[in-house]
């Protein structure tokens, strides 16, 4: 039995530890056990945890101006004319000659092309002007910090241990098995100045 005393704490460090992982999330509602409350660390904090990564992906990760200077950059929006061009396209060549049939009798493929051309030169200019005024309009809307908050907060406990064990699912393994190492060496210094 003397000899397996260092099993036994190298169980012991593994199993307290897996205990206090587990504790992280369960229970998930709040029990009372000989006069003490006991609730997973993320239920019982998970409102202070949100508020806490909603001020941190506002603050630190996301700018809602960065995200406006990506909207409003030219290439990015050049790269919308092949899309405006056939719309316009098919508002000249389908849709105008369907609402005013009279127009195709008078005007000809030549002065349709100098229609789009100018048309499109007309919404080249506009573009970026309606981007701006929408990504302003949008920015005084849109509380990114509010909005994490929200979502973290609605999370179940299952969704949020669920997300936690897919991103930290090796640290946790790691853990456990640091602690099982841990506690080996305990038993065997234990044992060792038992013998002594």
């Amino acid at each position: 039995m003397f000899w397996l005393q260092p099993l036994i704490s190298s169980f012991i460090g593994w199993v307290t530890t897996w205990v206090a992982i587990k504790m992280l999330f369960h229970p998930r509602k709040p029990v009372r056990i000989l006069g003490l409350t006991i609730q997973g660390v993320f239920p019982k904090r998970q409102q202070q945890v949100a508020e806490k990564l909603g001020s941190m992906v506002a603050q630190e990760l996301i700018h809602f101006s960065e995200i406006a200077t990506q909207l409003k950059d030219p290439e990015m929006l050049k790269g919308l004319n092949p899309t405006i061009e056939k719309h316009l396209d098919n508002f000249l060549q389908v849709k105008l000659k369907e609402k005013l049939p009279v127009i195709s009798m008078f005007v000809g493929a030549d002065t349709m092309q100098k229609i789009k051309d100018g048309m499109m030169e007309e919404i080249e200019l506009l573009l970026p002007e309606i981007i701006h005024q929408y990504t302003d309009s949008l920015s005084k809307k849109i509380d990114i910090e509010k909005m994490v908050t929200e979502k973290v907060s609605n999370f179940s406990s299952d969704k949020l241990e669920e997300i936690l064990n897919a991103v930290m699912k090796k640290e946790f393994w790691f853990l456990e098995i640091v602690a099982a190492v841990l506690g080996l060496l305990i038993g065997l210094v234990q044992m060792g100045l038992a013998l002594i």
